[in-house]
């Protein structure tokens, strides 16, 4: 283990015995999120997915960051992506279940908001499937343009002002990696399940756990982009 290692895992341990032996902290955070919910998406996604690429990184080359990475400006992405993370969230908790009543479930939007059946549990899990069908793929995309896109600027902070060049990047994304990999293996085997969890649990925390699953989202797609360098 290297020292850097035991700066990371100290730190994460710090912050998970903080939330939870302090309430205070717990209930600041849960305030703040509540009336600022699209600042502290920006700021969770944005430090949380980027900490996941890097721990990808890690896994790769034994490095945290290396020249190139770019980690300003994948916080900056990662922090707009949050931000279309957060309103597909609101835009899917609330639009599926209403979908549902139009398919003929009438009670859908109440048993969502009810205490935990297995009604409920099916009504997550329609949640969940829209979302990571209509709006994941999409999302995925859109990280893999931009991972390019900082990659080939050296990572340097000119990229975020820089335009992309969308087509030109469309064309060098490795789709049999992004088809098969990413949209195939860990859409319907790892985030539909996982958010049919998060959309199980209470609002309160279902963001909690979102900043977790991030830091997931980013090491996997960090993975995926190594793999297709192989």
């Amino acid at each position: 283990m290297k020292k850097a290692d035991l700066v990371v895992l100290v730190t994460i341990a710090l912050i998970v015995f903080a939330f939870i032996n302090f309430s205070a902290i717990l209930n600041s955070y849960l305030t703040i999120n509540k009336n600022h919910g699209m600042i502290t998406s920006f700021i969770k996604f944005g430090l949380l997915a980027t900490f996941g690429e890097m721990l990808g990184l890690r896994i790769k080359t034994g490095y945290y960051v290396q020249k190139g990475f770019g980690i300003i400006p994948k916080i900056i992405v990662w922090g707009f992506i949050g931000l279309t993370i957060k309103m597909a969230f609101v835009i899917f908790a609330t639009g599926t279940p209403q979908f549902l009543c139009y398919l003929g479930i009438k009670d859908a939007a109440t048993t969502f908001n009810s205490d935990f059946t297995l009604a409920k549990l099916g009504v997550s899990f329609a949640i969940s499937c829209a979302m990571n069908i209509i709006y994941a793929p999409v999302m995925m995309t859109f990280h893999k343009i931009t991972d390019l896109h900082i990659a080939s600027n050296n990572g340097k902070l000119r990229s975020i002002i820089k335009p992309i060049a969308f087509s030109e990047i469309f064309s060098k994304i490795d789709w049999n990696i992004q088809w098969h990999f990413v949209f195939k293996k860990t859409i319907p085997l790892f985030w539909i399940p996982a958010h049919t969890v998060t959309f199980l649990l209470p609002s309160e925390f279902q963001v909690l756990f979102a900043a977790i699953l991030s830091i997931v989202l980013g090491l996997i797609l960090a993975l995926a982009t190594l793999k297709s360098q192989n």
